[in-house]
């Protein structure tokens, strides 16, 4: 008798579970089923590869949003929004560029949607404070060379000998600041470090206007010396051809440049998507996120988080040397910043 109770005991046990774990289940597909829905489209100047990785993870996490990436450069990008906006309306409802200048001044002009994140209070970088724009990911100019070729003691170790010594003259290179933002904001603050003057050396130097990815294959050629460059793409040279180019972190202060990730007001979107450009927004700032951000060779924007990008060095080390660039002021000083460029570096090619 007493075995027939525990043999009843446990089948009604194992039923039970059973149903938990099938309520479970079907708690889970409803939930992930009750998230937003429909088409989400994102202007970036995130690498074309890494974007791949993205829409991966986002399909993966929102399988019932319709995720479109748009590339360009940030340059690119700021001119289809402002010819877009010409017409009232944009062809996206999110925007991650390359710094927060450009957030700043859409936030002013009333473009941007307002959403509290609440993975805000984990960012280490800085935020706007009424939810407007967010860091997503951090990228770092730095410089870098090619050891086999040449000795590191015989390059230059800072920005400020790249543009003065006479031993690389006619061999460095850097991205064009008209249309790279990261490359905008690291001569932004060569000027305000240096002073105008600056680009007038570069000029001097014969310094060569290539895109990054042409300018590390000269650098692996010995056609450069030394570039100037974004330490993600050495990284990725790195750990996707074994490539032996190596990062030189300036000692005059490597560039820090967050870039942003921000939603267009309704009034202006291209979808009217809101709620589904804030759980992304969210997921883009969450752990998960930022894994994928990582892994694209970019250092992460959250508190201690655990994983750098693949051979860099710990993002606290880079902001301990790390030179100042005055957001706010950016783009006041664009269009000098600009025309010093073109008078004093073009006018040298």
């Amino acid at each position: 008798m007493k075995k027939n109770i525990n043999l009843v005991l446990i089948i009604c046990f194992s039923f039970l579970l059973v149903f938990t774990g099938c309520q479970s289940t079907t708690n889970t597909r409803s939930l992930r089923n009750t998230g937003p829905t429909g088409k989400v489209v994102i202007y970036t100047s995130i690498y074309e590869d890494v974007i791949e990785v993205l829409r991966e993870d986002l399909k993966k996490q929102f399988p019932n949003i319709q995720v479109e990436f748009v590339y360009g450069g940030t340059g690119t990008l700021q001119a289809r929004v402002s010819s877009e906006l010409a017409a009232n309306r944009l062809g996206c409802d999110l925007l991650l560029v390359a710094e927060p200048s450009y957030s700043i001044e859409l936030k002013e002009r009333g473009i941007l949607h307002q959403y509290r994140s609440p993975q805000a209070s984990s960012l280490a970088f800085e935020y706007d404070r009424d939810g407007y724009w967010y860091p997503v990911r951090v990228s770092n100019m730095v410089l870098a060379y090619n050891p086999r070729l040449n000795a590191r003691n015989t390059v230059p170790n800072s920005f400020y000998d790249f543009a003065h010594s006479s031993s690389v003259k006619g061999a460095i290179s850097m991205s064009n600041p008209l249309t790279s933002g990261t490359s905008m904001a690291t001569v932004m603050a060569l000027h305000d470090k240096y002073g105008i003057d600056y680009f007038s050396a570069l000029g001097r130097q014969n310094i060569t206007i290539d895109s990054g990815s042409v300018a590390l294959g000269k650098l692996e050629t010995g056609e450069y010396k030394v570039i100037m460059v974004l330490e993600e793409a050495v990284l990725k040279l790195q750990q996707e051809e074994r490539s032996r180019l190596e990062v030189i972190y300036p000692t005059d202060g490597t560039v820090v440049i967050p870039s942003t990730i921000m939603i267009i007001n309704d009034r202006y979107s291209a979808n009217k998507n809101t709620r589904a450009a804030e759980v992304i927004t969210d997921w883009f700032l969450s752990p998960e996120g930022q894994n994928s951000i990582v892994s694209g060779w970019m250092h992460s924007v959250r508190d201690n988080f655990p994983r750098l990008p693949y051979g860099a060095i710990p993002t606290h080390e880079i902001l301990n040397n790390a030179m100042p660039v005055n957001w706010d002021s950016f783009n006041i000083q664009r269009a000098i910043i600009q025309y010093a460029l073109e008078d004093a570096i073009f006018s040298y090619r």
